[in-house]
Parts: C-alpha cells; structure tokens; sequence
C-alpha cells in the first residue's frame, strides 16, 4: 500500500491488527518505508540499518516465569552484562531459560530481584528480556541484587564509564576478555578464521598457548594436535586457514581489532578513507573526526586504541608477522608505482584534497608519506 503522508499508513497499519486472525500465516508488524529514492538517500543509514525504513510492531510474546539466579558476563571489551537465568518457559515455540538485563542501571530501575516472578517478553520472537517484575507476588525479604565491584574473572576492580551506564574490566589481559576478543577476531566479518570456534578458543587460552592476536600466527602443527578432540587433519586444517587470514585486508583486520566503537561498517569507511594503517596511525582525533560517520567519541576510541600500550603492540606484532595493512581496495585500484622509494611531506593548506586523501594517493602510488622534514625527504608539497 503506498500512502501520501505518515498519518494514513498510520491509521492502515492499526486497522490491519483486526484482521490478524483472518491470515492463514504468522503476522508480528509491518515494515513502513520511505519509497522516494531522493528522501532516502538524504535520510541515509546507520552502521545496523537504514533511517528510512521503520519496523511497526503490533503483538508482544509473553510468558510469566521465576527469576532463579542474576549471573554476570565479561565482554571483548570489558563490559559487564547481568545474565537473567529463569525457570525455563514456553515461549513463542521455543524454551526460553536466560535474558539479557543489559546493565546494572536496568537492574535498579526495574527492582529485579533473585527470586523474582518476572514477565519476560521476546522482541519480534527472537530476543527475550524481561518487561517487568510482578511485585505483588515477591516474597518477603528478597535483598537487591549487588552488582559486583571485582571482575569475577580476573578481579581487578570495575569501574563504570563516564557520563554512561556501563561498568567495565579496564585489565585488557583479562582472560574473559582475551577469549572473547579471539573468537571475535576469527569471526567470519573479521579474519574469517574456519574452524577456530569458541571451544577451541578455551583450550588455547587455558593452555597458555595463546595470550594475544600475535601468538594465534605462531601456533605449530604439533602444538594444535596436542589439544582435545584435535587430530592431525584438524590441526593442519586450522594453520592452513590462520595463514590464509593474512590477506583479510585493512577493513576486516580493525574490525576485528575489537577497538571500541568500530564495527565492520565504521571499519570499511575507515579502510577506504585512509587505506592503510600508518596512514591511519599518523593521523590526528581531529581528522579522524572529519571523515563521514566518525564522530568524536569514536576518533577518541581509534585513536586511544592505536596510540596506546596495548594497541600499539598489537598492530606492530601483527604487522611483523606479516598481516596485510593496508585497504583491499587500494591494492586493486593502485596505479604505476611513481613514487616508490621516495618520501614525501605534504604541510600547509590544501585546495583540493584533505591531508589523508593525499597521503592515500602516495602511498597508493608506491609513496611513503611522512610528516615531518628530514634528510630521507624526497619532496615537500
């Protein structure tokens, strides 16, 4: 149905909730879109979805259950997510026994409490959490929940970010952490590692045969037959695939980087603006800022993450043990080799390039593109 304005999809959308029962098929909401090319470009996208479609939805699944035990998760970066564990429930045909309750803020404002009775709800029959407590039924004497102030992996003190509502592990050597951030990392949308999974990933870690990114390009044949349920085939099978996740290419190496707030789309404009990673280490917060879709607080992120301790080590251990680190991108579009061997210092004011795009087209053209004069400098533009 196509409508002239908000209102009459609006009033079309209500009226089709009367007539679920007559469809001989499942019907949960309904899709609304902008459908002019023009509007929708303007309205543009997030990194998850488009800004011109909405969802709206009309039926909710429920079920009433029990609140047994609040655990707590430790995530690639640290954060620390409350685990509702339930009493198994029947919901919209499937068991449901755990729901995110997100962070400790949630917690206090819903007064969830270990032996609760709860509504859990599942959003669009796939993710369930939970609505609300049925406080009339709450038994006397149920303490509030205390969030923990140790991570209960490693126990360094938490500590919650500013201005936020989330309470992370700062320790990046947290073992939680490390197992979490290499299944990241060998997911398909970053360095698509096949058969490294998260079992695989426990014993790595448990052995202490991998403490970072770095010690997964190191491991032998011998070392990967040694674990559990690992045959020679197998082995062999997964150094084969880690080799081969050399040549992922800039985009899905700083997605899989597990820098804070960089996903796979804030990753593949980082590798087309910058297209290699010095370039994107010599670059400012400031810059970082100008590029489409990159506010301030993720240049902050990518910039912390480059220019710090752990960041730094990593990138340059990855980078020796030959990881690509530079766009896909530029390798395919690259032209003559002109400047190779030569560097070149840009300074001053630019008409029609950014600094960064220039320093692209150097490299791109065989380049190294340098920031400060020196007696290896070939040319200053």
């Amino acid at each position: 149905q196509r409508f002239d304005d908000f209102q009459q999809a609006q009033r079309y959308c209500e009226s089709l909730s009367e007539q679920l029962h007559d469809f001989d098929f499942e019907v949960d909401g309904l899709v609304v879109k902008v459908n002019r090319f023009e509007q929708q470009e303007r309205l543009g996208a997030t990194a998850k979805s488009p800004r011109w479609v909405a969802a709206y939805k009309w039926e909710k699944y429920e079920a009433i259950t029990r609140l047994e035990d609040i655990t707590v998760q430790v995530g690639k970066t640290g954060t620390i997510t409350p685990v509702a564990q339930l009493k198994p429930v029947e919901l919209a045909g499937t068991t449901v026994s755990r729901a995110s309750l997100h962070n400790a803020d949630e917690i206090v404002r819903k007064d969830v409490r270990v032996g609760d009775v709860v509504v859990v709800e599942k959003a669009g029959k796939i993710i369930p959490h939970i609505v609300r407590v049925e406080k009339h039924e709450r038994p006397e004497g149920l303490p509030p929940f205390q969030f923990p102030v140790d991570c209960p992996e490693c126990a360094t003190a938490l500590v919650k970010d500013e201005g936020g509502v989330y309470i992370r592990c700062p320790n990046q050597a947290c073992p939680a952490q490390l197992k979490e951030r290499l299944s990241y990392f060998a997911g398909r949308n970053a360095m698509n590692i096949e058969g490294l999974g998260e079992k695989l990933v426990d014993q790595l870690v448990g052995t202490g045969l991998v403490a970072g990114y770095g010690d997964l390009y190191r491991l032998t044949i011998e070392q990967v037959t040694a674990l559990e349920r690992m045959g020679e085939t197998s082995a062999r099978n997964l150094i084969r695939e880690i080799a081969r996740s050399k040549d992922r290419g800039l985009a899905q190496l700083l997605n899989a980087l597990s820098i804070r707030h960089v996903g796979t789309r804030v990753a593949t404009i980082l590798a087309r603006q910058f297209g290699s990673m010095e370039t994107l280490q010599s670059v400012s917060i400031e810059e970082l800022s100008e590029t489409d879709e990159i506010g301030e607080i993720i240049a902050e992120s990518i910039h912390r993450f480059l220019h710090g301790d752990y960041g730094q080590q990593a990138v340059s251990e990855l980078q020796q043990l030959g990881l690509a680190m530079v766009s896909l991108e530029e390798v395919r579009e690259a032209g003559p080799a002109v400047f190779a061997g030569k560097t070149i210092v840009v300074t001053g004011t630019l008409v029609q390039y950014t600094r960064s795009e220039v320093k692209r087209l150097i490299e791109q053209h065989g380049g190294r593109a340098a920031s400060s004069v020196s007696g290896k400098t070939d040319y200053l533009l």
